[in-house]
């Protein structure tokens, strides 16, 4: 048997900020992208929701061994979905794909008193421009939900603990992005 392969539709997207081995394009269809708040995060992230006339973009990439122990604890408020059935991918063989949601009931809506960092949604749309082009980015801003959520401006001091830098080119996308779902961006206070 082969080793099992993850769906990444977030920050997983960016080959910079994992190093799991052959990250392939791939689309997984069932499910769609939004902002949720849970209890075991200080801050709102990505999940994906069952949809079935949705699908989203993202990358497979190998867990070898079947040694899930690295991607679960960065992603310990998710819960672990077999999709293989659901994913279309570049690897060129039948490979088995698991996704991280978080779980049903474990999750709300988040409010104005809890934004999203820029810093997480860089990291995100970096990774989205390099393996999608800017239709990537686009269909990232289109099948996510959720962009009424603030959305705190944290690049002169990141939080996100993977945050990369991001070129001109790249923060013009991100800040265009933004401005064409009317997400609120507030300022960091320092």
């Amino acid at each position: 048997m082969s080793d099992p392969y993850f769906f990444g539709y977030g920050s997983l997207v960016n080959r910079r900020t994992h190093d799991f081995p052959e990250p392939r394009k791939a689309c997984v269809t069932g499910w769609r992208r939004a902002w949720r708040k849970s209890p075991l995060r200080q801050r709102p992230f990505l999940t994906v929701l069952p949809d079935p006339g949705s699908e989203v973009l993202g990358l497979v990439a190998m867990v070898p061994g079947a040694d899930w122990a690295a991607l679960d604890d960065r992603e310990h408020a998710y819960a672990r979905h077999d999709v293989s059935g659901a994913v279309t991918h570049e690897v060129g063989r039948e490979i088995d794909v698991a996704l991280y949601a978080i779980p049903e009931g474990a999750h709300h809506d988040p409010g104005d008193d809890h934004p999203v960092v820029l810093s997480y949604i860089d990291a995100v749309l970096q990774g989205y421009l390099a393996e999608f082009g800017i239709d990537g980015v686009g269909h990232f801003f289109a099948t996510t939900t959720g962009w009424h959520v603030p959305v705190l401006d944290d690049r002169a001091r990141p939080v996100y603990a993977r945050a990369q830098g991001l070129t001109e080119i790249e923060r013009e996308v991100v800040d265009e992005g933004l401005a064409a779902v009317g997400a609120r961006v507030v300022r960091h206070r320092l």
